[in-house]
């Protein structure tokens, strides 16, 4: 990934042209949820680039911190609470820094074996503008992190606050990662670096709590928690019906600052009912997709983007 045309590294694959796809137990949907358990600085080293705070004030932006904050203090603990009852897989897109500042929260991580990836060390911290070696001794922080708070290797990355760079793919490869969630371009899985072995998985932008009932600046949506359980169900029941053909991916992007929220966490909970009333379903994490993939697919979609005009 060293030039400004993404075909270099990511080939147009449409979806009807592929390999059909056939997830463990003949399951339609690989369904994961991802709840981004993240660290929000009061006063972040500024960027030039991004920000997560309102551009129209100066810092400290208390409301927005405030907002997000809530997530930490509150939302998790609903969350977790929530999730305990329905004992499902969960993968958590952490901001590494919140085994420093909230070892509470990421003791009853690890307790539960939740499948973590790192989102960055902080969400107020961002990749944009980092020069290839800064980059690179960024992403060895992560990897020596992980282990040590784990005491299990890195695979996976999304990049802090969705940054990265014209360097980043290449950058995770050489370090041993092996899937990203980055490229919401897709309902399956996909090879990115040629022979590399990285593979991304979907993620989701649009069936995301931030994004539809969220009050991030620039980034919060108009709906609210009636809306976000509709357009799960929508997503879901295509994706299903798809699926009979070819096995398809769904995500469920959560944030605890959103879904925490008492008016919201029972949508949630409704859609849970309603895809555990399906058979078809593998519960699964973004880890475990990526390895599935690895495995079963990777090399054959690779040699067709190699070869692919």
């Amino acid at each position: 990934m060293r030039a400004n045309d993404p075909t270099d590294f990511i080939r147009y694959s449409p979806i009807i042209d592929r390999p059909t796809i056939a997830w463990p137990g003949g399951a339609r949907v690989a369904l994961w949820f991802a709840l981004n358990v993240e660290v929000y600085e009061f006063l972040p080293p500024r960027n030039r680039y991004s920000s997560i705070y309102r551009p129209d004030v100066s810092l400290p932006d208390v409301p927005t911190y405030a907002m997000l904050e809530y997530g930490n203090r509150v939302g998790f603990w609903r969350t977790l609470e929530m999730w305990d009852r329905r004992n499902l897989p969960m993968s958590v897109s952490l901001n590494l820094a919140m085994f420093k500042h909230y070892p509470e929260i990421t003791r009853e991580i690890l307790a539960r074996n939740w499948d973590i990836f790192s989102h960055g060390l902080y969400n107020t911290r961002f990749l944009y503008g980092m020069r290839e070696e800064e980059e690179r001794r960024w992403i060895d922080e992560n990897v020596s992190t992980m282990f040590e708070h784990t005491g299990k290797p890195l695979r996976g990355m999304f990049g802090p606050c969705m940054s990265l760079t014209e360097n980043s793919m290449n950058l995770l490869a050489e370090a041993g990662l092996t899937y990203v969630v980055d490229w919401f371009m897709d309902d399956q899985p996909f090879p990115l670096t040629a022979g590399a072995g990285l593979v991304d998985v979907p993620y989701s932008f649009d069936i995301n709590d931030g994004l539809v009932m969220g009050d991030m600046p620039g980034r919060g949506g108009k709906w609210e928690a009636d809306e976000f359980l509709f357009m799960c169900k929508s997503q879901f029941d295509t994706l299903y019906r798809e699926g009979a053909q070819s096995g398809r991916v769904m995500c469920v992007a959560l944030h605890p600052f959103v879904i925490g929220h008492p008016a919201r966490i029972g949508a949630l909970e409704s859609f849970l009912e309603y895809v555990q009333s399906h058979d078809g379903v593998w519960y699964t994490t973004a880890g475990e997709i990526a390895t599935y993939y690895r495995e079963h697919y990777y090399d054959q979609a690779l040699a067709w983007q190699i070869g692919a005009p």
